[in-house]
């Protein structure tokens, strides 16, 4: 009986350390879709109900990510990434500093919050690695990971937002030394650290894929995609996106995270580079160019994957931008449209939620291979600089930053 009950207790350990639900920028999955259901189909005139607005979070463009209990968001006062947290009444709760900005072109903080039971997760701009106290802010732990492990920069330092997986949160150092590593997620004592695959940092944050029995890792480096098994760091198969006749730089611009659909991964990065549709091999052991496209460059506001389309904005220059629906299974583009210009996208309970980067204007938007249609739509007249922050959806409200304010949007029916 004795040793029953052991087994019984073990098991549930083991299954609590697993499957713990955890806030994520773009959504649970970093998918950009938000399980949100019983939301408004369509805005007022002036769009759905501002319930607040929270100023003095500091300069960035990270998304704000919220639990049932409190709001996160990340910006930088001074030199350093401050970590916010606020109650749901709109109040400031705690204010910690948890590491260096990134001080030179475009400093301020870009990675976001992930949020696990009582412990909140962030990047700074420069490679700290913190683990805090979600109720207090009080710092349980902390790894200078790109010091540690040699990272190599790119231009614009860590964009990188904490993925976690089982009990391991994951960090994507670049460099000789090594190019991903794991953390215990309890301690942040060093689990694994994979082979180095070449390339500096990128700006893109991991995710877990999964299909059929196999879950790796996919993370990148300036150069690769790579798969990696996360109970060990081992290299499953890499691909090769950097091109050095098409990019004159060691690593590339890329900002977006992978999307996949059984053993199709689709990645993309803007500046007229192409865009390409990876297929897996049953096995898992390696991929292969399924085909590459040139009008889905998404600069760095992510896409989604619906059924057979994939839904996005483009590059035409760093001010314009076309919004784009593409075949899943072909490549063919079946729209491109202007509204206003690029800018991020999420999706939740039916409908896309989409942010333009210069003048601030939010739509709502059916998905529709036939054309960008905008049900409702307003503008955020908040903050300031560009609107490179991706919304957030939990609930029943819309999560909106613009700089050093934070906004809070009603969008339960």
């Amino acid at each position: 009986m004795k040793k029953t009950i052991n087994l019984a207790l073990l098991l549930l350990i083991v299954l609590s350390i697993y499957s713990q639900p955890v806030a994520h920028w773009r959504g649970p999955n970093g998918d950009g879709k938000f399980p949100e259901t019983g939301l408004l189909k369509q805005w007022p005139a002036n769009g759905p109900e501002l319930l607040f607005s929270v100023e003095g979070i500091g300069k960035g463009y990270s998304s704000v990510v919220a639990t049932d209990k409190y709001m996160y968001v990340t910006g930088m006062i001074d030199t350093l990434d401050y970590l916010t947290c606020i109650t749901p009444e709109g109040q400031i709760k705690w204010q910690v500093p948890y590491g260096r900005s990134w001080a030179q072109s475009f400093p301020d903080t870009r990675g976001s919050a992930t949020v696990q039971d009582d412990r909140v997760y962030v990047i700074s701009g420069t490679g700290q690695l913190v683990c805090l106290n979600a109720e207090t802010g009080v710092i349980n732990w902390s790894v200078n990971v790109d010091k540690d492990y040699e990272s190599e920069w790119h231009i614009w330092g860590v964009s990188e937002s904490p993925l976690i997986v089982d009990d391991k949160v994951i960090c994507s150092p670049g460099g000789k030394k090594t190019s991903i590593v794991a953390f215990d997620k309890m301690t942040g004592k060093l689990i694994w650290k994979s082979e180095s695959v070449g390339g500096p940092r990128c700006y893109l944050s991991p995710i877990l894929y999964e299909y059929g029995n196999i879950r790796y890792i996919l993370a990148a480096t300036g150069t690769n995609l790579i798969a990696l098994v996360p109970e060990t760091g081992k290299v499953a198969w890499t691909y090769r996106y950097h091109d050095p006749q098409k990019w004159d730089q060691p690593g590339l611009i890329w900002a977006n995270t992978p999307v996949y659909k059984g053993r199709d991964i689709f990645i993309t990065m803007g500046y007229d580079y192409y865009s390409v549709m990876l297929e897996m091999n049953p096995e898992g052991t390696a991929v292969t160019e399924k085909y590459r496209e040139m009008d889905l460059d998404n600069h760095h506001h992510g896409v989604i994957q619906l059924g057979d389309y994939v839904y996005g904005s483009n590059w035409i220059n760093n001010n314009k931008g076309e919004w784009v629906c593409m075949d899943w299974n072909t490549g063919e583009i079946k729209y491109k449209t202007t509204w206003f210009t690029k800018g991020s996208m999420v999706f939740a309970d039916g409908l896309l939620y989409v942010y333009e980067e210069k003048s601030g204007n939010v739509g709502l938007v059916k998905p529709n291979s036939d054309g960008f249609d905008v049900v409702s739509s307003f503008k955020v007249d908040k903050g300031e600089g560009p609107h490179w922050s991706h919304p957030f959806i939990a609930n029943g409200k819309l999560y909106l930053r613009h700089g050093n304010v934070m906004m809070v949007y009603q969008i339960k029916a």
